[in-house]
């Protein structure tokens, strides 16, 4: 029986963290504005002003994208988002449209090349966010456990032992 309701503590808890997380992140999206309020740069496109590693926190409101923003942006095709400064920005009069330009800018051409198929601009529905703020290279823990799968499952594992093994 003190086993069963010791599987039940360590159940309930794990749920409690992870749902505590799920909290947190959609508070993060309401307060920023933002579908994706934390982003890891990760690639060297936006050096030497980010590194590879860096955590970009993101704000999204209705201000008109500006040139020289640093922007994070999804397209058609591609799963994760890009973090790249906007080069050129032209507004329609006559419809209102918006059409942006991006470019990151340890590159030497601009975007046109990862947006998707016969697409030349981004609109504003394709950004995520603006950059407000970093932390540096603490998202290399992100970028090691994606490309190395054996580092993330043995720190799984080693939690899962944890919780397992752990006495109230």
């Amino acid at each position: 029986m003190a086993l069963i309701r010791q599987a039940l503590s360590q159940a309930v808890t794990l749920g409690m963290i992870v749902s505590s997380a799920l909290i947190i992140w959609k508070t993060l999206m309401c307060i920023t504005g933002s579908e994706s309020p934390v982003v890891v740069v990760l690639s060297e496109s936006m050096e030497p002003g980010f590194k590879r590693g860096d955590i970009l926190f993101l704000h999204m409101n209705k201000d008109p994208i500006r040139t020289g923003e640093i922007v994070v942006f999804n397209v058609e095709g591609r799963d994760i988002p890009i973090v790249h400064r906007v080069i050129e920005v032209h507004e329609r009069q006559d419809t209102r449209d918006v059409d942006i330009l991006t470019k990151g800018d340890n590159n030497k051409q601009d975007d046109r090349l990862l947006y998707s198929h016969g697409q030349h601009w981004l609109k504003p529905q394709h950004i995520l966010g603006r950059a407000v703020g970093f932390l540096p290279y603490v998202g290399w823990v992100t970028i090691v456990m994606t490309e190395k799968p054996l580092v993330k499952y043995i720190l799984i594992s080693a939690l899962a032992l944890l919780v397992i093994t752990s006495k109230d």
